[in-house]
């Protein structure tokens, strides 16, 4: 009897994750995890293309995964394109054709589908590039002032 091991959802998603950010940084894009968008979701990558555009990537484990969530839809809003990341096991035909395919296998991603362009507005786009510069600043300052960040936590909450 041969029994085929499948990694937990949690740790498929990591390696789908960790897959698709060397995707984007293959390709020049500026990527932050987990993201919080003015839509009180969060985005599980977003993406800053050079060309100034964003792209959303979520990232599914499993089929059970996508079909409990059906949240995936409010990040349009938040995008020029919305891709999904999944492994070489999800059955891919669960997903919407009109966003783009990641396809991970171990670090290697394959594009098979590009996301279809919904071109931000230039104010929303604006706000979204403070909000992701502001992100990627202040987890870059916790990297190198840990206890700084706590203090400065603490201080806005005061306020």
């Amino acid at each position: 009897m041969t029994v085929l091991f499948s990694p937990p959802p949690a740790a498929r998603t990591a390696a789908v994750c960790l897959a698709a950010q060397r995707f984007c940084a293959l390709r020049g894009w500026a990527v932050l995890l987990e993201m919080p968008l003015p839509n009180g979701r969060r985005a599980d990558l977003i993406a800053l293309q050079p060309d100034g555009g964003f792209a959303i990537i979520e990232v599914k484990s499993c089929a059970r995964d996508f079909l409990s969530d059906g949240k995936w839809p409010d990040y349009r809003e938040y995008a020029d394109r919305l891709y999904f990341a999944v492994d070489c096991d999800f059955p891919q035909e669960l997903l919407p054709e009109d966003a783009g395919l990641l396809v991970a296998d171990g670090m290697e991603v394959a594009q098979l589908r590009d996301a279809p362009a919904h071109p931000l507005a230039p104010a929303r786009r604006r706000a979204l590039l403070h909000r992701f510069a502001m992100l990627a600043a202040e987890r870059l300052s916790a990297l190198t002032d840990p206890a700084g960040l706590a203090e400065r936590r603490a201080a806005l909450r005061v306020e």
